[in-house]
This record gives structure tokens, sequence and C-alpha cells, in this order.
């Protein structure tokens, strides 16, 4: 979360580097490899470094050639692919950046960087736990295998007894367990001058239009989650489930996400506009961060109208433009406005040319919005930051935000602040969302 991880990594990559040649390994999502060269490259050039990507041969080729290098990078997506090619190889470190990646231990991305063989290994991660406490035990399996016993054992020991029992001799039994393994900064223990950043939840009235097809489509959703989970039960009804919600939550953003021939306004981007011109005129510059790609479309529209220039980041974005685009945001004083897809720009990035950042729709789990954040309020940043969360009243959007301040308060102790695991809605939470 911009508190300089992967600074400390570099560090250590160029101490071990000044006494043992021995061949790291850095593991991440696509989108951050050209990073991690940019900044090995800045703070630490005389290690010499190899990006494994590209095609099957021309990855095959570097693959053989390790031991000619210092640090290699590879991305998750691509270990999978490869990871035959280096069962024979004993890396001095192995880091796994954003390693909420490797969060579900049955996927493909944890089993293979499982699979690799190291000295010492390092996790990277400012949200060890985002939804459930078996997150924390399939970092900790990467990072001293056993240590926090099988997931059995985890499930039964811990995990059972915190979430369902809320149990809090388990939940300190395992904070005592995993503290002595976390080093975990806050930014004021950091630096001690970063600017302020001010929070500020700014609510929007849908318009009358609007608002007769949000409530139309309300009691249609919630006789079909009845009925659901009636038939199927809540388990077998969740992606059912899911799709409602998103409909609700589009219409929030902009009818014309859910319907093709909508022509009229969406108060919250009548609202979000007035809040990117108020910026405007104070020489500020904005990220807007929204789950929609679709929204951008409409939202370019206007900022186009108003000869407003403005970058966007998606997951359509190449990775190799990415942080060509990042730069130029950041040194380009014409350029105001930053489009950002939460998923695809939620962590990685160093964007502390803005000093507002603009939270469209809300998202369910707070440390990924906070990670989003953090692209503007991180090291570097000069200027106090406005954060703005857009809200829709008497929506589903209000009751999202009311359900994360009650699940945020259930478990702040594993990692001591911040981090939020979110417990299994209940089927009384979900018919709430559609009432």
């Amino acid at each position: 979360m911009g508190l300089g991880k992967t600074l400390q990594i570099i560090a250590i990559l160029e101490q071990e580097h000044i006494n043992n040649k021995r061949t790291s390994i850095v593991v991440c999502p696509s989108s951050l490899y050209i990073n991690w060269e940019k900044e090995i490259s800045k703070f630490a050039p005389d290690l010499k470094t190899c990006v494994i990507f590209g095609n099957a041969t021309k990855r095959q080729e570097k693959i053989r050639k390790i031991k000619d290098y210092d640090v290699v990078i590879t991305s998750y997506d691509l270990l999978k692919r490869d990871i035959d090619s280096y069962k024979d190889f004993n890396f001095r470190f192995i880091i796994a950046d954003e390693a909420q990646y490797i969060k579900n231990n049955n996927t493909k991305n944890a089993k293979a960087l499982k699979e690799l063989k190291g000295t010492t290994r390092f996790a990277l991660t400012g949200t060890p736990i985002e939804n459930s406490l078996a997150e924390i035990w399939s970092i900790f399996d990467f990072c001293m295998p056993g240590y926090l016993f099988s997931y059995t054992k985890f499930k039964a020991k811990f995990e059972s007894r915190i979430i369902k029992d809320e149990d809090k001799e388990a939940l300190n039994s395992l904070s005592k367990l995993v503290a002595p393994f976390i080093l975990r900064r806050t930014k004021k223990e950091v630096l001690k001058e970063l600017p302020d950043k001010t929070e500020t939840k700014i609510y929007n009235i849908m318009n009358e239009k609007q608002e007769k097809i949000y409530k139309a489509y309300l009691v249609q959703a919630k006789k079909i989650v009845q009925q659901e989970i009636d038939e199927k039960g809540i388990e077998n009804s969740k992606i059912k489930i899911l799709s409602l919600i998103t409909r609700l939550r589009q219409i929030c953003c902009h009818p014309s996400l859910f319907l093709d021939n909508y022509d009229g306004e969406s108060s919250k981007l009548v609202q979000c506009l007035e809040l990117v011109e108020e910026a405007l005129s104070s020489s500020h510059k904005i990220l807007i961060f929204s789950q929609f790609t679709s929204m951008f479309e409409i939202m370019k529209k206007e900022l186009e109208k108003r000869n407003i220039k403005y970058y966007e980041l998606t997951g359509q974005t190449k990775v190799d433009t990415r942080v060509e685009l990042v730069d130029k945001f950041n040194k380009d004083k014409d350029a105001s406005v930053f489009l950002v897809s939460l998923k695809a720009g939620g962590t990685g990035l160093n964007l502390i040319g803005a000093d507002i950042v603009i939270h469209f729709d809300p998202w369910w789990n707070v440390s990924v919005k906070n990670q989003a954040t953090d692209r503007a309020y991180r090291i570097g940043q000069k200027n106090n930051v406005q954060v703005f969360s857009l809200v829709t009243q008497n929506s589903i959007e209000e009751k999202v935000e009311k359900l994360q301040e009650l699940k945020q308060k259930l478990a702040d102790n594993i990692v001591k602040s911040g981090e939020v695991f979110i417990n299994k809605m209940s089927k009384e939470e979900i018919l709430e969302l559609f009432e």
C-alpha cells in the first residue's frame, strides 16, 4: 500500500548480491513485472535482471539461462505454465508479490508457486486477509509450509472457532502465532510528515426516471432471490444472487449499463462531473475508480464534451503501456483525470500526480478500496489527498456500505489493524439487500 515493500526487497536482494551470487525469483501479477524491472534498475542497477515473458519458446530460452542473472521476474500466469522447467532450480529468495493471488490454496497459481524450490520465501501484500482466514493459511503455507498445520487442522483449530463461535481465545492464539513473521507498517510509522488524507462519503439521490427503473427491478429481483434460495439453497444460488445485485448496482451508476434504450440521466454521474469540474477549477488532478469499465465509455463522452483531457487504464490495457500511462499522467500538466478500473489498477501503480480520488461505486471489500486509494496516497505524495466515495441513497449501495461497517467490526486483530475478513452472508443478510 505504498509503504516500501518493493524497496525493502530490493535492498535485501542488493545486500545478498554482495555476499552471494545465487539467483532469486520474483513472481507477481503480469501487470507488475515491468514495474519490478524498472524499480530494480533504479535502486539496484548492478543487479542483472531478466523478465521471463513472451511465447513459450522465448520463455524456455530465458529459463535455461537463469543462472546468468541475479533476479528473474515472471508472472503467476506464466509460472503455472512453465513450472516444470523450474523444478530442478534452487533459488536464493522466492518473492511472491501481491500474495493475495495465492490466497486460495487450490488454485494453479498457488500450487505452482509452492512447487518452486528456494532457501527463503517472502510474501508481499497489503491485504493478507481479504475475505477468510483460509487466505492467511495459504500465504503461510507458501512461506513456512506446515507452520500453521494442515488446512484441515487449521480450520478445526482456528477458522471454525473464530468465525462460527467468535472464540477470542482461538483468535489470540492465531494472532500470536503469525505476529512474529509479519512485518507490518502503517503510514504514520513510516513517514510522520505524510500529508493528510480526508475521506468523505457523498450521497446522491436517484432522479425520478432512474428511481422508477431501480424500484421495478428491485421488486423483480427480490422474488427471484427468494425463489432461488427456497429451491436451491444459498450455496447453489450465489451466482444468480450476485448477478441480480450487480444489475441493481449498475442502475445506481447509470441505467444505460443495464438498459440499452435508456435516454435519461444518472444522478451519480452528474454528481461526479460536478466534483471533477470543481476540482479542476482549483488545479487538482483526479483518479476515478470504478468496477464497471462500460461506465468509463459514458464518462469519456462527458469529459470530451467539456474538453477535459484524460487517461484510461483497464484490464485491456497492455502491460508495457500501463507504466507509460502512469508516467505520462504524473508528468502531464494538461491531463487532469485518470479513469482506472478497480481490479486492473488497484495495485502496483504509483499515481502521486493525483491528489483527489473518486470511488464512483462502492466495492464489497474495504481493503481493496483502500489499496486503490493508496495509488495516490503513498510515499512521494506532497499534497493533501481528498477521497470521495459516491453512494446512492436508499439503494443497495447504501446497504453494502452498512454491511461493510458491520463486518469490519468483527475482526481487526489478526494482523493488528486494517485488514478484514468477511464472513459468509446469512440468508437474512442477503434478503436484507433487496428490501
